[in-house]
């Protein structure tokens, strides 16, 4: 076994595309020993014996484990030969799930270098979708909400940015609305329209403290309001009862990360069109 220091480990992730996968399968796993802080080593973009001899180079000088995701069965054989002589562990993420694919579909893989990231029609709807999205960021072009996907409603933060960025990345049209103490919502949000809305509210504490770490980069105006915590549950209230009016479901984000908010959103909203359609949702 590699000396490993029992506060740290290095962790090389090594693809020939732009990391992303491996970034969040090693997320995924490193957070489950706690005990031990992962020093990230991210190599995007190795396609050449070059470029992966500068990355071994590395790896020799901050041995750790080494998670990759190559295509060229070339550096693939470089890789694993030379991580042995230097006594660390290697492992090709994507191959155990391959190897059920090929054995289920009965045909070998097409290597394809980045493929999930080719400009398809999947590529351009997700960047027409952040683009919606930052054109519909806190509550601007209300006359268009009839042409989003998804409609996030919330006081002030309530994670509403974060959450429909994280959305439009996966190819949602999101527009997110805040609301303000003595402002009516958007018109358009009481006519008939497509678009799936949802609330989102979360405890008063927690925007009392997000709201006091804004108001450090607000400092010359007059903010008591804002974080004041009977103003703030005020707010709640009156946002969770425009939301029962109208039957909008409701997402308490006090404890849930971006992730896992969005998550929930696409939930409802295939569920809700499943409802409709009487049949599975083919979007996602």
């Amino acid at each position: 076994m590699p000396n490993v220091s029992p506060s740290y480990f290095h962790l090389h992730l090594i693809s020939d595309a732009t990391g992303e996968t491996l970034t969040t399968i090693a997320k995924a796993a490193a957070v489950q020993y706690a005990q031990v802080r992962p020093i990230e080593h991210v190599h995007p973009l190795v396609r050449t014996q070059r470029q992966l001899d500068r990355v071994l180079q590395e790896v020799a000088s901050a041995p750790g484990i080494v998670l990759y995701t190559l295509v060229q069965r070339e550096l693939t054989r470089t890789l694993e030969t030379r991580c042995r002589e230097l006594g660390v562990p290697c492992l090709h993420v994507l191959e155990p799930v391959m190897k059920v694919f090929e054995s289920y579909l009965g045909e070998p893989q097409t290597p394809i270098v980045a493929g999930q990231h080719v400009l398809d029609a999947g590529y351009f709807q997700r960047i027409d979708a952040l683009n919606f999205a930052m054109a519909h960021d806190d509550g601007r072009l209300p006359e268009d909400l009839n042409h989003a996907d998804i409609i996030i409603l919330g006081i002030s933060r309530t994670s509403k940015t974060p959450t429909s960025i994280y959305l439009a990345q996966r190819g949602y049209k999101v527009a997110n609305v805040p609301l303000v103490p003595g402002i009516d919502p958007p018109a358009v949000l009481a006519t008939p329209h497509r678009a799936f809305v949802v609330g989102l509210v979360a405890s008063v504490e927690r925007i009392m403290e997000v709201r006091r770490n804004r108001v450090h980069l607000l400092a010359d105006k007059d903010l008591d309001d804002y974080v004041d915590r009977a103003q703030i549950a005020a707010e709640l209230t009156t946002s969770r009862k425009l939301f029962s009016r109208h039957g909008w479901p409701i997402i308490d984000v006090t404890r849930r990360s971006v992730e896992e908010t969005a998550a929930t959103i696409i939930k409802l909203l295939n569920e809700r069109r499943l409802a409709e359609t009487g049949g599975p949702d083919n979007d996602d």
